[in-house]
């Protein structure tokens, strides 16, 4: 089972953790599994780019990028060449570790 390593983040894991999922979650799923509360307002069907996540190893292991995700990547806040929305990043059997920037883009959320 993959492990994956999530830098500190001061909202969603202040010291940073690590938390395992089967092959072929999604790291969205995988974070929210194991009560870490990374924003996903679309509901993980790659319409947003709330669950905006840095891969900083293991990118390789992980699903090609697909069409939609790359043009909704596109919109998100600190967009790197290792980024990667969440919801649509399914592990394989490598470990990752990712980053969880600062901000997102969450239109639902700075409308209230």
């Amino acid at each position: 089972m993959p492990t994956i390593k999530i830098l500190p983040h001061p909202e969603y894991c202040p010291q940073g953790t690590q938390v395992s999922a089967p092959a072929g979650t999604s790291i969205c799923e995988a974070l929210l599994d194991n009560n870490i509360s990374i924003e996903h307002a679309c509901d993980m069907v790659c319409a947003c780019t709330t669950c905006h996540v840095v891969v900083r190893e293991g990118l390789s292991s992980l699903n090609e990028l697909d069409e939609n995700e790359e043009d909704m990547l596109d919109r998100a806040w600190g967009l790197e060449p290792q980024s990667r929305l969440s919801c649509q990043a399914i592990l394989a059997h490598e470990d990752v570790t990712i980053e969880i920037p600062k901000y997102s883009i969450n239109h639902a959320k700075e409308n209230h």
